[in-house]
């Protein structure tokens, strides 16, 4: 099925329920993790719940997948586009952190590199796919661009509520991100550089161990 045809199979009632489950997911990171400190349940039932999901409607439309950015005909273009960010942003964090003096690097940024870019595939496809992507492709309203990319970078600096350098790192991140989405929709390598650029954020300007504070507890670290 050819994604115009997928774009108009998805009813606007599909669409907001989606925006819908994603901002409940938001608030479940908020209640899990930060509160409850469950963030390792957490992130794993999300990611099999989401999962989940996404087999579901993979079943019921054939080449939604695709249509959410799943893809991998266009990786290297993607690639060629993000890479220069990318390596910026490492350039920044790592000059950030040795004028704040709060680079911590230990052999837990090793798992974290490894494990970190399947979460953030997840957490692209929630945020820069279902919402981004759901906004921008409403048959009822015709929402511009540049308020979808603002409203999809607020949201995404919001969830990262109270650490305020991933609040304004991950706004600037959603900014670009959505720009590139929105123009050839890639989650794979949207997800993957999501990952590693933010398993070296905090290792080198917030100064937190995600390794220890997701696995600690289990590890007896």
């Amino acid at each position: 099925m050819s994604v115009d045809k997928i774009q108009h199979s998805i009813s606007d009632r599909r669409r907001w329920f989606e925006i819908l489950a994603v901002a409940v997911t938001g608030a479940g990171k908020f209640i899990f993790m930060d509160l409850l400190n469950y963030r390792f349940p957490f992130i794993i039932v999300s990611v099999v719940a989401w999962t989940v999901y996404i087999g579901f409607r993979s079943k019921n439309l054939k080449g939604i997948p695709e249509y959410w950015g799943f893809r991998t005909d266009n990786f290297k273009q993607v690639l060629r586009m993000v890479l220069p960010f990318g390596l910026v942003a490492v350039l920044l964090f790592f000059a950030v952190g040795l004028m704040q003096n709060s680079i911590h690097l230990t052999w837990h940024i090793v798992p974290i590199l490894i494990i970190y870019p399947v979460w953030g595939i997840i957490q692209q496809f929630l945020v820069i796919g279902l919402v981004a992507g759901n906004l921008q492709d409403l048959d009822g309203i015709l929402i511009p661009k540049g308020v979808v990319i603002l409203v999809t970078a607020l949201l995404f600096g919001l969830i990262h509520y109270p650490w305020y350098w991933l609040v304004l790192g991950t706004f600037i991140l959603a900014l670009f991100y959505g720009y590139v989405y929105l123009r050839c929709r890639n989650l794979y390598v949207l997800g993957i550089l999501h990952g590693w650029l933010g398993g070296l954020f905090f290792y080198t300007i917030v100064g937190r161990d995600p390794f220890q504070e997701v696995f600690g507890r289990y590890l007896n670290l």
